[in-house]
C-alpha cells in the first residue's frame, strides 16, 4: 500500500502544471491587473477590432480568446472589468419608464375628464424627471479603457517551464 501511495504520488508531480503564463497591465510600472488562462478580457487590437471572451490560454507570447490567437503587442487597448457593462439597457429601461409615467398621467386625466393643466402633479414631475435624468446619464457613462503605450504597458511573463 506504500509503495502504491509514493508511485502514485510521483506520477501526480509529473503531470501536474503548478503555474501558467500571464499578461500583466502596468501602470507606470505598478501592476493594474493581472490576465491568466480562464479570466474574462475585452481588447481592441492594433488593427481597430474589438475582442471579447474568455482566455483559454497564454504560451508563447500569443494570448488565446475563444481559441483565437493574438501576439500580446498586438493588443492596442484593454477594458476594464471584462463583464459587459449594462448601463445602456438601463438607461434606456429608465427613460422609457419616465416617459411612461408622463403618458399615464395624460391618459388617466383625459379619461377622467380633467383639464390639462391637472393631469400631472408634482410629485409625477419629479418621478418622471428621476427617472428621465438618471436614465440619460446611464446611457453616457463609459467604460473605462486602457490605452497601452506611454503610460500603461502590457507585460508578458513566461512562468512555465516549457521554454522554447
Amino acid at each position: 500500500m506504500k509503495r502504491f501511495l509514493l508511485i502514485s504520488c510521483c506520477l501526480m508531480a509529473i503531470f501536474a502544471h503548478a503555474q501558467t503564463n500571464v499578461i500583466v497591465l502596468e501602470k507606470n510600472g505598478a501592476n493594474v491587473k493581472t490576465y491568466a488562462t480562464g479570466m474574462d478580457i475585452s481588447f481592441e487590437t492594433i488593427y481597430h477590432q474589438w475582442f471579447d471572451g474568455t482566455i483559454t490560454a497564454i504560451r508563447h507570447d500569443s494570448i488565446f480568446v475563444n481559441d483565437y490567437a493574438f501576439h500580446y503587442k498586438e493588443i492596442a487597448t484593454i477594458k476594464k472589468g471584462q463583464e459587459r457593462s449594462k448601463s445602456k439597457e438601463y438607461g434606456d429601461f429608465l427613460m422609457v419608464a419616465g416617459g411612461g409615467v408622463l403618458l399615464l398621467g395624460a391618459v388617466n386625466g383625459a379619461y377622467r375628464g380633467d383639464k390639462a393643466k391637472d393631469w400631472y402633479t408634482s410629485g409625477s414631475f419629479i418621478t418622471a424627471g428621476a427617472f428621465l435624468l438618471s436614465g440619460f446619464l446611464l446611457t453616457r457613462i463609459r467604460d473605462k479603457q486602457y490605452h497601452i503605450g506611454k503610460k500603461y504597458t502590457l507585460e508578458y511573463l513566461a512562468l512555465d517551464l516549457d521554454k522554447k
